[in-house]
């Protein structure tokens, strides 16, 4: 008979949400687009959202991983309610310091005879694995330590054997529950196998520390990756069997790379730290993850506000979502101009002359920061304005050339008279030539800029040093 697994989730009320890293790496993109959504899915439902360490895996966990992690979600814009740093009654906040908690559980389920301890070795699991592949059977754990007796447990604790917990899977059933993105779910019982939710260290596995937590810190919604849909039945039976809340699950696709397979450093950049030191602003990113895998209505550079007030969980999408950098570059672009001036001068400063003046500084930015991308692309610009004439290559001089003698004298007696007035100095080219439209300003964007293209010409008149306008086109009459 199906077993149906619902919780007080089910029902409308109180949103809580959660985002449960492991401080083993940096904030991969996939992860930092799960803290996004349970924000969002927090904030729209007028509820809270919190920050969980899942640090029982001591040797991988480090307390640097941590605090970066925490760094790169604040400047994304994420923040959260309660966390390691913002405990409250449900905490505290790091998996590591809740020990005492799990100890208890694991003692109620042994009470209960659900949960065993098994004394197989690693080497022993992995021969029954090969052996269940052989004669074409899924691997799975058979049980070799689920029916011992007392005295055959005894005698091997006694012979100093390390023993882990596991929890007896009830044979013969049918699990369902509904994942609020995916729909309907069932899973058999007999394809689970019993599990370990302790180790032989004595630490909480996986499927334990994570469901218990949710129950307890009364988190209602977890939105998490797909690859963890596997594991719901799992921690929907330790639930069950402790008479906690379960939260309504949903598992969002994942994210891959153009070639469709999972994002990974093939692709390049893939944590939020990497994109962050090349200079992405983080309401590109934030932007860019708000429409992968969630399909909107709404258009433009948007704030979390709203992105939390448009956040339906309806349009979250089965199918994987395609991580696409030139998406990214356009979000770059219009986040890059709304930028204000005090903000666009700290995005470049590292790469402006020092000794510029403040007014100076301000126009240059303002002058080339349609043509910038990323910080670094201001170094040819700054070069460009600031440096020697531009060198020209054998074709761009000759088209500049081709303008004729006239033409630049006409221009540099213009820039004399005044540098910075761009019709002045083309109306006077186009009286010597009679050229007109591209033929009239393709040859002055070359003279002095050494480019075809780039930022408007008047604002860059106005930044170039004195005397230099007149000097790159008197150079050619």
């Amino acid at each position: 008979m199906p077993t149906s697994i619902s919780s007080p989730a089910d029902s409308p009320g109180a949103v809580v949400t959660r985002f449960a890293p492991s401080p083993t790496g940096e904030l991969h993109l996939g992860n930092a687009r799960t803290a996004l959504f349970n924000l969002l899915l927090a904030r729209h439902g007028g509820g809270r959202f919190l920050l969980r360490i899942e640090d029982t895996d001591a040797e991988r966990s480090h307390e640097a991983h941590t605090q970066e992690l925490m760094a790169d979600l604040r400047w994304l814009g994420i923040d959260w309610d309660a966390g390691p740093d913002r405990e409250d009654a449900q905490g505290p906040y790091r998996q590591s310091r809740r020990a005492g908690l799990y100890a208890d559980y694991f003692a109620r389920l042994e009470q209960a005879g659900t949960a065993y301890p098994c004394y197989c070795t690693a080497l022993e699991l992995e021969l029954a694995r090969r052996a269940q592949r052989a004669a074409g059977r899924p691997p799975r754990y058979a049980g070799t330590c689920r029916g011992l007796t007392p005295a055959e447990r005894a005698s091997r604790s006694a012979e100093g054997r390390p023993a882990s917990l596991r929890f007896r899977v009830p044979a013969g059933e049918r699990l369902t529950f509904t994942d609020f993105v995916h729909g309907p779910q069932s899973f058999l019982t007999d394809d689970i196998g019993d599990f370990v939710v302790r180790r032989a260290d004595g630490t909480a596995a996986f499927f334990f520390s994570n469901a218990i937590d949710d129950a307890t810190m009364g988190v209602r919604q977890v939105l998490r990756g797909e690859d963890h849909l596997t594991n719901t039945p799992r921690q929907l039976l330790i639930l069950a069997a402790l008479a906690l809340p379960a939260p309504v699950y949903g598992h969002v696709a994942l994210i891959v790379g153009a070639d469709g397979t999972p994002l990974s450093k093939r692709h390049g950049a893939v944590s939020v730290r990497a994109y962050r030191e090349r200079g992405y602003l983080p309401q590109a990113i934030v932007n860019h993850l708000f429409r992968l895998g969630h399909a909107s209505p709404l258009h433009g550079l948007l704030g979390l506000d709203e992105m939390a007030a448009g956040f339906d969980t309806h349009h979250l999408g089965r199918s994987p979502a395609h991580f696409d950098h030139q998406q990214l570059t356009a979000w770059q672009k219009e986040a890059v101009h709304r930028l204000d001036a005090a903000a666009a001068q700290a995005w470049l400063a590292a790469y402006l002359p020092t000794d510029l003046a403040p007014g100076a500084r301000t126009a240059f930015i303002e002058a080339v920061r349609p043509n910038l991308v990323l910080p670094e692309d201001v170094r040819a610009w700054v070069e460009i304005v600031f440096g020697a004439p531009p060198a020209l290559t054998p074709e761009a001089e000759a088209l500049v050339r081709s303008a004729g003698p006239g033409y630049f004298a006409a221009a540099a007696a213009a820039a004399a008279r005044d540098a910075t007035d761009l019709a002045g100095i083309a109306g006077a080219a186009r009286t010597a030539t009679g050229r007109r439209g591209s033929e009239l300003y393709l040859p002055l964007r070359m003279a002095l800029t050494g480019r075809a293209h780039g930022p408007e010409l008047a604002p860059l008149l106005r930044v170039l040093p004195i005397g230099q306008a007149h000097e790159r086109l008197a150079r050619f009459a």
